[in-house]
């Protein structure tokens, strides 16, 4: 599958504005007039107003100015739910914003300091800040020694650091010829095709557009429909994304998150299905 160039997303955003009239084009807009994906604009660029300045588009200005407060409440409401200080993909799967909209705070091992200022004192947040590190980290080294903690799972594993300019890997698996969980949508294609057959799933086209793919499969001896498909790491990203429910029948993710996800939809949960497969082969 050819990947999309930065010219043709700017050509792209370009050509929808002037199709549809847009004084102001939104992400919901571009994505439903166009084949474009949001991983193909975020590819280029870390905004949505970024994308738009780059094709000379008025863009909605209310996507670049979500509030300090309600961004931190979010990941305040996250490490509530949690019991600790979640991790950049903890977060992806349970919080609300993008990990760019926390940018203006610094790194990511920033934020909590960002919330304790924020908030220092409040009654509602207590129990939030009482979880947070009180000291200020001054350096790199002090940074990861706060971000570090107890697995709570086996107890034993500490988190560290993210290091630059090296590739980050889900959880082990070993689920036959791959070793890592997926962190990303591309992970949950790839591992959709080396079950799809299984599931009863043969795969007509897979393309850079929504919906992501078309596939056919057996209602009864003889006889297969087809169906549309579309691909995402988290379940909650189909609604983020803008995508129109009318128009696909089966999302594919490796978790599900989305509480509010129509009942026409069936969701397929990559994580659990292996699972299943693992319990067989034993």
């Amino acid at each position: 599958m050819n990947r999309t160039s930065q010219k043709e997303v700017i050509e792209a955003i370009r050509s929808v504005s002037q199709s549809i009239g847009a004084k102001v084009l939104t992400q919901k807009q571009f994505f439903s007039n166009s084949n474009i994906t949001i991983s193909d604009v975020s590819r280029y660029f870390p905004k949505w107003s970024d994308a738009c300045k780059a094709a000379g588009v008025d863009y909605d200005i209310s996507r670049d100015k979500i509030p300090e407060e309600d961004l931190l409440m979010d990941w305040g409401r996250v490490v509530r739910s949690l019991g600790y200080i979640p991790s950049l993909n903890e977060y992806k799967v349970k919080g609300r914003f993008s990990r760019h909209a926390f940018n203006r705070f610094g790194s990511w091992v920033d934020v909590p300091e960002a919330f304790n200022n924020f908030f220092a004192g409040s009654d509602e947040w207590e129990d939030v800040l009482a979880i947070l590190p009180t000291a200020s980290p001054k350096t790199k080294r002090t940074r990861a020694i706060l971000e570090s903690r107890i697995n709570h799972k086996s107890g034993t594993s500490r988190w560290h650091e993210k290091l630059d300019r090296r590739p980050t890997y889900g959880d082990p698996i070993d689920f036959r010829g791959l070793r890592h969980a997926p962190v990303n949508e591309q992970g949950v294609v790839f591992l959709f095709g080396m079950v799809a057959r299984e599931l009863g799933y043969l795969v007509e086209a897979i393309q850079g557009g929504f919906p992501d793919c078309e596939a056919k499969r057996q209602i009864s001896r003889g006889q297969w429909q087809p169906v549309s498909i579309e691909f995402e790491y988290a379940s909650k990203n189909f609604a983020e994304h803008g995508h129109d429910g009318k128009n696909c029948d089966v999302i594919v993710c490796w978790t599900h998150n989305w509480q509010e996800c129509p009942e026409h939809l069936e969701v397929i949960v990559l994580s659990e299905v292996i699972k299943n497969f693992n319990k067989k082969i034993k």
